[in-house]
């Protein structure tokens, strides 16, 4: 079984599969969905979900969505790993007045470091650079402000929990 983070149309959904003979088993909080996929022509695919036959047309959205449009609706779709999604997400923290601590939620090793003590910063610049499960792992500033403190250094280990950044609001 592999874990996913399914974000359709802003709304980010952890999302458990498990395929087996080209079938797949979702799980989607409570909900269990049995499926089975078949590509039937240029980015439209037949799915049978659960007994029920939908036709799907998916193309791209953008660099990393896709858009799906399947019995009547509309949908913008990202898929990220799990792992992936929590360190990308969880790795900064907002606070009031826009002070930011920025904390690796893994293990790793820092390769780069964007940033310096005294620079501003806007919301979503890459602050720092972290290699955490052979993936290169970008964390950004959530909100404008100023580095108050650079706790890193290239090549450095980090801990889960460590205090990568702190910028100020």
């Amino acid at each position: 079984m592999t874990r996913w983070v399914a974000t359709v149309n802003g709304r980010a959904t952890t999302v458990d599969v498990e395929a087996r003979d080209g079938r797949y088993r979702i799980t989607i909080g409570d909900q269990v969905l049995e499926i089975d996929t078949r590509r039937v022509g240029h980015g439209l695919y037949s799915l049978l979900i659960d007994g029920a036959v939908h036709v799907a047309d998916v193309a791209r959205a953008g660099r990393e969505a896709l858009r799906v449009e399947v019995a009547g609706g509309s949908y913008v779709i990202e898929i990220e790993e799990h792992a992936r999604h929590v360190i990308r997400t969880r790795g900064g923290a907002g606070g009031r007045d826009g002070h930011q601590t920025i904390r690796t939620p893994l293990p790793g090793k820092v390769t780069h470091v964007a940033v310096a003590a005294g620079d501003s910063v806007e919301a979503g610049d890459t602050v720092v650079v972290i290699e955490a499960m052979k993936m290169q792992n970008e964390f950004k500033a959530a909100a404008a402000g100023v580095v108050a403190e650079v706790r890193v250094q290239p090549g450095q280990a980090v801990n889960a929990g460590d205090v990568l950044i702190v910028i100020g609001g």
